[in-house]
């Protein structure tokens, strides 16, 4: 039996040819349901949290502007290329010469297959047209749901709407219309080259009729859009910043906006000499169009101004430029909220001698637990498990006294899983074991106990304290928190009680129980059916989501559980507070977010960067969410925001409900913003001025506390927000506390800042908004300090701090210890401005225990003295004498070490007596030192040496020469940034705490 050769062969091309497509198809099917899981997973969730009118109305609009987006421009570049196409062409060159060009030569090339280039160059065209147009969701929306803002612009007498909303949609259709424009341009040059339209070939270039007056028409069309870019052109000065402030300025309104008005008729004309060359043969009408267009561009547009701006501004720019920096100064505190700030002439005393104290006799407002440096003391007394964690930086929110009912700052925070051990963290553990944290704790800012720690009212699990008695707390479960869990979804609620609720010791002490629980809320997303449970496992690409029997009808997952992204995912309209805090509402623990309307379209408002404004030694990156947009002039507090901490339901507040700009957004979105009176009263006691738009305001207000336009060209008055004396080149933050401000009777609930001149350490003003809701709620103050009296700023006493008492904090550095400065405090008091810092001592617990921090010092600064005590009081009276009282009824004062003896004034010690003296501090000292070797530490013990040591040294200072009793005792500490670890303080030297007496 023969076989033909390559008989075998011939059948081996089929099975390509079958595969191929198979493959194709079943890549495309995989590729849409991961696409479909993706879009249908995102819709579960906006179901789960009631917010789908926000899914359908974003998905919608970019649907419909991706398909406009795609058939016009497909329309408009494929049908020029299609016209292109079918017009007649010129004799070719190898008609008449019977060579062959390299048009020709392309063309033979790619005819036979110009359909699939065509209709794979549409859909590639579609593609990112239609993308393009989707992006731009939510200037359609603005337009379409413009609000006006009943105020017009100085120039142009538009409403202010226009520049918000109209001017930017106008801008899109422009650039879009535009980028159609050139491409035909260029896609119906190339089909004219390729299929005989033109020749390039010598002599000089040759066109048929129909390339010539289809390009000469395409031509008038774009330099038509170019007159009305012009004309809107002209409106878009109002955001120049050719001038000395951002607006108009002189040269914009006197040489450019004319200039572009006479750019529009040139470019009218110009189009019609284009349009001209469709009737009339030759080439000169267009070229004369196009250079006409290109001279009057450079002269008219660029030239002019720039000769105006040289010869006529700068020699005179002060007095040419005066009006417009009045808009500026008018629209840019208008459009940062601070145009009905107030600045008082604030006649500050300087002398702590003169102080009038007994007609303000207490500092109430006095918060000693600095939020960014205890959250280690949290972490070390209440974290109970590795497994938990607190944030580095806590929160300052306010509670009543248990005893006297009247409200106090309180630094809480709740205590969040960090997920499940190393040895233990496996799928199920991770994903449905250890699913959330648990409890709320609290402390009054201006109270510790014996050892200097946080007095708690609000601790442990499950939860006790007065403060939980008082809010009636019924539910301390955290599924919904800020710490970024090590798992990025959690399965919970499967009617088994096998999630870890909490750990606690066993009746015996011999081990550790664990209460477990199931979750009832109703958050989440159910994944009970196959059908959920086949999207969620191709969406974390986990299989354990289709083969878990631990996951029962009943279940369901939770997912995007940091408050600020739920809150940004349901309103992707707002910028977000990076610092969302906690609260207990109702009996449950909620996170409060304050989210903001921004816009870079104010008419003559200063554009600023809204993260240069907003960073200061606080601001942690790991928690800022994506912002719209960065640059800014216009900011508002329109929406507070209420994450429920246990079910992660979103609700969303109309705080100022007037603001255009959310009237705009809530037209655009119906339901999805409450009014102000849904808002429980309860919840209305936590809210607070938010840090973001107050720093906003500092910054402004550094520059735009002058309204008088040559006051601020000058700009002899600019201030400057202070760096932060403990950090370096870094910004000082604002403070929450309770200020009583002149001119009130009551302190009130405040965020406060201070200003240094732009030359000079000195303290310049001192600024407050009341925090708290109410009628004052929003209200600027700011104390300018008078020019003839020089009140030290925050470096500076700082310096004296350092310089006054670094031997006696050095002693405070024990072997291991480090001494930590906490927030500097100020505050008005006695008719001046009091500085406040309470400074720690960070000492690890043994046994492996991380260090963490220990109030133990308070120092008081007013002018040029300072005091330094175990409590406030004592620091208080070395700065005003005795009398000095810090304590309103109802309100506790730290006490670091239990009741102090005073020391009197000792008369001179005779040698002896000096001797056995410093035999008590060396005593002292070394008790000091047993009680931190011993294991875990005796912090009793170790406050009575550090009493019985500082009166040692008192007696010793008392009793010295003033050349040895002011001698440095030990090398100067150095000071760390609040809320990061500190370098060493040098030890204190041995073995004599104190100046020996041949010193």
């Amino acid at each position: 039996m023969s076989i033909r050769p390559g008989a075998g062969r011939a059948r081996l091309p089929r099975r390509p040819r079958l595969l191929l497509p198979v493959a194709i198809a079943l890549i495309a099917i995989v590729a849409f349901f991961f696409l479909f899981a993706g879009i249908f997973t995102d819709y579960l969730w906006y179901d789960s949290v009631d917010y789908t009118s926000v899914f359908s109305g974003v998905i919608v609009t970019q649907i419909l502007l991706f398909v406009v987006g795609a058939v016009l421009m497909v329309g408009i570049v494929g049908g020029n290329t299609l016209l292109a196409y079918r017009m007649p062409p010129m004799l070719t060159p190898e008609r008449f010469s019977g060579g062959v060009s390299g048009a020709d030569r392309y063309r033979m090339a790619l005819d036979p297959h110009r359909k699939m280039i065509f209709l794979i160059g549409v859909a590639v065209l579609a593609l990112f047209a239609g993308s393009s147009l989707a992006g731009q969701w939510k200037t359609w929306l603005e337009f379409v749901n413009a609000v006006p803002f009943g105020e017009v612009d100085v120039q142009f007498k538009e409403d202010i709407s226009f520049f918000m909303f109209t001017l930017p949609f106008i801008r899109m259709v422009l650039n879009f219309l535009f980028t159609a424009v050139v491409l035909s341009a260029v896609m119906a040059t190339i089909v004219h080259y390729l299929y005989g339209g033109f020749s390039l070939q010598s002599p000089g270039v040759r066109a048929s009729r129909a390339a010539r007056v289809h390009l000469s028409a395409l031509l008038g069309i774009f330099v038509l859009l170019k007159a009305v870019a012009y004309w809107y052109d002209r409106y878009g000065l109002v955001f120049s910043d050719r001038g000395f402030v951002h607006g108009a300025s002189y040269t914009d309104v006197n040489a450019v906006l004319p200039a572009k008005t006479i750019l529009m008729f040139i470019a009218l004309i110009c189009a019609a000499l284009f349009f001209a060359g469709i009737v009339r043969p030759g080439g000169m009408l267009p070229g004369v169009a196009f250079g006409l267009l290109v001279l009057s561009a450079i002269l008219i547009g660029g030239v002019y101004p720039a000769l105006v701006q040289q010869f006529q501004v700068k020699p005179n720019e002060q007095a040419r430029e005066r009006e417009f920096i009045d808009r500026n100064i008018q629209a840019t505190r208008k459009a940062y909220g601070v145009e009905s700030s107030e600045v008082i002439p604030y006649n500050a005393q300087g002398n702590a001698d003169n102080a009038n104290v007994s007609a303000d006799t207490s500092i109430s407002g006095v918060r000693l637990l600095d939020p960014n440096l205890v959250g280690q003391t949290y972490q070390q007394k209440q974290r109970i498990r590795g497994f938990y964690d607190f944030p580095e930086k806590l929160d300052v929110d306010r509670y009543p006294d248990p005893s006297t009912g009247t409200m106090r700052d309180t630094v809480v925070a709740v205590r969040e899983l960090t997920g499940p051990p190393a040895e233990q963290n496996n799928w199920i553990n991770r994903h449905l074991v250890y699913t959330h944290g648990y409890g709320f704790v609290a402390a009054p800012g201006n109270k510790v106990d014996a050892e200097g720690l946080p007095d708690f009212t609000a601790k442990d699990m499950p939860v006790t304290g007065p403060l939980v008695d008082q809010t009636k707390l019924t539910e301390p479960r955290i599924y919904f928190g800020e710490h970024p869990l090590s798992a990025e979804y959690s399965i919970v609620g499967g009617g088994r009680e096998q999630e870890l609720d909490y750990p606690f010791s066993t009746s015996t002490g011999a081990g550790s129980g664990q209460k477990n629980t199931t979750y009832t809320g109703k958050g989440g997303v159910p994944v009970g059916s196959f059908f959920n449970r086949m999207l969620y496992a191709a969406k974390y690409g986990e299989i354990n989501l289709l083969l878990s029997g631990d996951i029962t009808d009943k279940s369901k997952i939770l997912y995007e559980r940091d408050p600020a992204r739920r809150i940004a995912k349901v309103a992707p309209f707002l910028s977000l507070d990076n610092n969302p805090y906690p609260a207990i509402v109702n009996g449950r623990v909620v996170w409060i977010v304050d989210a903001y309307t921004t816009s870079n379209a104010y008419p003559y408002s200063q554009s600023k960067s809204l993260d240069a404004m907003t960073r200061d030694t606080v601001t942690d990156p790991r928690l800022v969410v994506q912002q719209p947009r960065d640059q800014i002039n216009y900011m508002r507090n329109s929406v507070k925001a209420v994450v429920d901490a246990y079910d992660g339901t979103v609700n969303l507040y109309a705080w100022e409900e007037n603001d255009p700009i959310l009237r705009t957004w809530t037209n655009a979105f119906p339901g999805v913003i409450k009014p102000k009176a849904e808002m429980s009263k309860e919840l209305e006691q936590h809210l607070r001025y938010p840090e973001a738009l107050f720093k906003v305001q500092r910054d402004v207000l550094s520059r735009y506390h002058i309204t008088n336009a040559d006051a601020f060209y000058s700009g002899q008055d600019f201030w400057n927000v202070p760096n932060d004396p403990s950090a370096g080149e870094v910004k000082q933050p604002p403070y929450y506390l309770s200020v009583k401000m002149p001119g009130t009777t009551q302190p009130s609930f405040s965020l406060t800042t201070t200003f240094v001149p732009r030359q000079g350490p000195n303290l310049a003003a001192f600024m407050a908004v009341n925090a708290t809701p109410g009628a004052d709620y929003g209200k600027l103050r700011i104390l300018r300090m008078p020019s003839n009296t020089t009140i030290p700023g925050p470096g500076q006493v700082q310096n004296n701090f350092q310089n006054k008492f670094s031997g006696e904090l050095n002693l405070l550095g024990l072997g291991q210890a480090k001494v930590r400065y906490g927030n500097l405090l100020t505050l008005p008091f006695a008719g001046g401005l009091v500085y406040v810092e309470p400074v720690y001592v960070e000492i690890a617990g043994g046994s492996g225990q991380e260090p963490y921090p220990i109030l133990r010092r308070v120092l008081v600064g007013f002018g040029s003295k300072v005091g330094s005590g175990n409590t406030l009081e004592e620091a208080l009276k070395q700065v005003f004498g005795e009398g000095t009282t810090q304590q309103p009824p109802g309100e506790d004062q730290p006490d670091t070490t239990g009741d102090q003896p005073e020391t009197p004034d000792q008369p001179a010690l005779s040698g002896t007596e000096l001797a056995k003296t410093i035999e008590e501090a060396q005593a002292a000292y070394e008790k000091a030192k047993r009680a931190l070797a011993a294991n875990p530490p005796n912090w009793t013990e170790y406050g009575q040496a550090q009493a019985e040591l500082d009166a040692a040294l008192r007696k010793l200072g008392g009793a010295l020469p003033a050349s040895v009793a002011t001698a440095t005792p030990a090398p100067t500490a150095t000071p760390a940034p609040s809320g990061t670890p500190s370098p060493s303080a040098t030890p204190a030297p041995s073995p004599s705490p104190s100046p020996s007496p041949t010193s």
